[in-house]
């Protein structure tokens, strides 16, 4: 029995009571995913739920942030939903590479890549795949997709932008105590 077929049918209080459907912190459903602790939802367009599940892990994997909550994750990698509605390449390049994860991980003895319990097991997992396409997209999106939240900002001192209030050398130049 899958996870969608699992999961059709089932109130809002039966499905938050699930806890989670993939070994992470998300139960997923037809078209949506949804963070069992905070109750954070998205509705996919294009990708699978599992899909995008994989990708949040994938991402915490990439740039770990304990401080980092699970939902910047989601904001995160949600853009390749998005790419992926519109453009078919994008689409297959991300399923097909978490397809290829979860492979690794079940010739492992785990049940895909979420079931890898252990960060170095999937780390080791990653290193094998980082100079492939699939790991540069997601990689190199990150960069940008995490870590220009502004809600991020603070968890790293960061202020945000000091142009507007004269420049850093005005504005906050030896503010910063820790160096």
């Amino acid at each position: 029995m899958t996870h969608q077929s699992q999961l059709r049918g089932l109130s809002r209080r039966d499905l938050m009571s699930r806890g989670t459907a993939l070994g992470a912190a998300f139960v997923v459903g037809q078209g949506f995913l949804l963070h069992a602790r905070t109750g954070l939802a998205l509705e996919t367009q294009a990708l699978d739920p599992g899909t995008m599940a994989t990708l949040v892990q994938l991402a915490r994997d990439i740039y770990p942030h304990d401080r980092i909550p699970d939902d910047a994750y989601l904001r995160a990698v949600a853009g390749h939903d998005e790419r992926a509605a519109g453009d078919e390449a994008h689409k297959a390049l991300i399923e097909d590479g978490v397809a290829a994860l979860d492979a690794m991980a079940e010739s492992a003895g785990a049940s895909g890549y979420l079931g890898l319990g252990w960060e170095d097991d999937r780390v080791a997992l990653l290193r094998q795949i980082e100079s492939g396409s699939f790991f540069q997209a997601v990689r190199g999106d990150l960069v940008v997709s995490l870590y220009n939240q502004k809600e991020v900002w603070p968890l790293f001192g960061y202020e945000g932008s000091s142009f507007e209030h004269g420049g850093y050398l005005e504005h906050g130049f030896d503010d910063i105590t820790w160096i």
